[in-house]
């Protein structure tokens, strides 16, 4: 049988009685952890395996990002924490000036953006958020023969993610 969540209840970081609930939730059978990706965070309905081996379907407003620490309560009474999985991004960087061939990056920017890539330009270095195939996405940046570019991959933890959203707002509004 899946649990259903669907009641926000707040985040841990931000709520200390919510940590008292947990543990005792803890002791009762009545707690459900699981792990979902950057990705899922934003879907309106979510479905989780918990770590104990339980079905979650987790029903959201797409408006707002599930985040670490999230707490959610089942319809069955169940409080539910919300882990986020380690988020892998392709980093482009360039080892040449890039305004020698801003055709090629303009078409490059067009490419991505076709494909509904996430990108985010920071630091003079370009993330792409991997919704796809990472050989795909590299494949298609690489066609492009810029000279100079590289493509690195970067293991980002939850506290260090990335937000592609276009909603960078993530609190739940009631």
């Amino acid at each position: 049988m899946t649990e259903l969540a669907e009641i926000y209840l707040g985040n841990l970081a931000e709520n200390a009685t919510l940590s008292e609930r947990i543990e005792k939730a803890r002791q009762s059978e009545g707690f459900l952890e699981v792990d979902i990706t950057e990705v899922d965070s934003r879907k309106g309905r979510i479905y989780a395996r918990s770590n104990s081996g339980i079905d979650v379907g987790i029903v959201k407003s797409r408006d707002w990002l599930l985040r670490e620490g999230d707490v959610l309560e089942t319809a069955q009474g169940k409080l539910v924490l919300i882990h986020l999985r380690s988020q892998k991004v392709l980093v482009i960087t360039f080892s040449e000036k890039i305004s020698n061939f801003p055709i090629k990056l303009i078409h490059l920017g067009h490419v991505l953006g076709n494909h509904h890539w996430p990108i985010i330009v920071q630091d003079n270095k370009i993330y792409v958020e991997l919704i796809t195939d990472a050989e795909v996405v590299e494949s298609t940046i690489r066609d492009f023969h810029i000279p100079g570019l590289q493509l690195e991959y970067e293991l980002r933890s939850p506290h260090e993610h990335l937000s592609f959203s276009q909603h960078s707002e993530h609190h739940h509004h009631s």
